[in-house]
């Protein structure tokens, strides 16, 4: 098996053309990326909301919860069967899998904001409004990114259900490979598909690193530890 599988990796075939890994991981990629954008474009502002304010609290954490449960593939399928083939249905079914972990992130960055510094910040004066920009956000950015990289792993892995309904990306190598019983090119497939996890991963915490600074880092899980 193990030769098998070099031999179709080492296979220049597989490596040219609309059908080859190179496009497909582009494509793959592309369908990860535009749905977690989506997704924090959406989150993000209500996880803020609901940690600044305290509201709807109790809802969020059961809609979390809730949406965590969803199968992927069959939401996406359910889709389909609403409004037809197409790249909508399968990027709105990764979308609703991404909103859960950057909710999440976003609330629990706001609402756990070290009580010191927005008692310090509304003693000196500061209007709500300045509370959230100057002292909540910037301390909740650890979480917020944690959130979003959370999200970009749990979609890259499970974005080859984009194939089912006849999108491209590798999760059709995957697919193509499993209608012919080659499974040397589903694990080619698979292996390439957990490569671009990890390197995302790494992508996205080297951003972390870039934009956050280490001490609100370390605040960050020291707090996480004393939960």
């Amino acid at each position: 098996m193990i030769g098998e599988l070099i031999a179709w990796l080492g296979d220049p075939a597989h490596w040219s053309g609309p059908g080859g890994i190179p496009a497909q991981t582009l494509l793959h990629l592309y369908y990860c990326v535009l749905s977690v954008l989506v997704a924090a474009l959406i989150a993000v502002p209500l996880g803020v909301y609901i940690g600044h304010t305290g509201r709807g609290s109790v809802l969020l954490v059961g809609f979390s919860n809730a949406m965590r449960a969803l199968p992927t593939l069959g939401v996406v399928t359910l889709l389909v069967l609403g409004f037809g083939l197409g790249v909508a249905p399968a990027l709105a079914g990764l979308v609703i899998l991404a909103i859960p972990a950057i909710l999440s992130g976003a609330y629990a960055g706001v609402r756990n904001a070290p009580a010191d510094a927005v008692d310090a910040a509304r003693g000196m004066g500061m209007r709500p409004i300045q509370v959230l920009w100057q002292v909540e956000l910037p301390t909740a950015l650890p979480l917020v990114l944690g959130g979003i990289r959370s999200a970009m792993l749990q979609v890259v892995a499970t974005a080859a259900v984009a194939a089912y309904v006849g999108l491209g990306g590798l999760g059709r190598i995957l697919l193509d490979g499993l209608k012919i019983s080659d499974y040397a090119q589903m694990a080619s497939a698979a292996i390439v598909i957990a490569a671009l996890a990890v390197l995302l991963d790494v992508a996205l915490a080297g951003v972390t690193r870039l934009v956050v600074p280490r001490g609100l880092v370390l605040a960050a899980r020291r707090g996480g530890n004393d939960r």
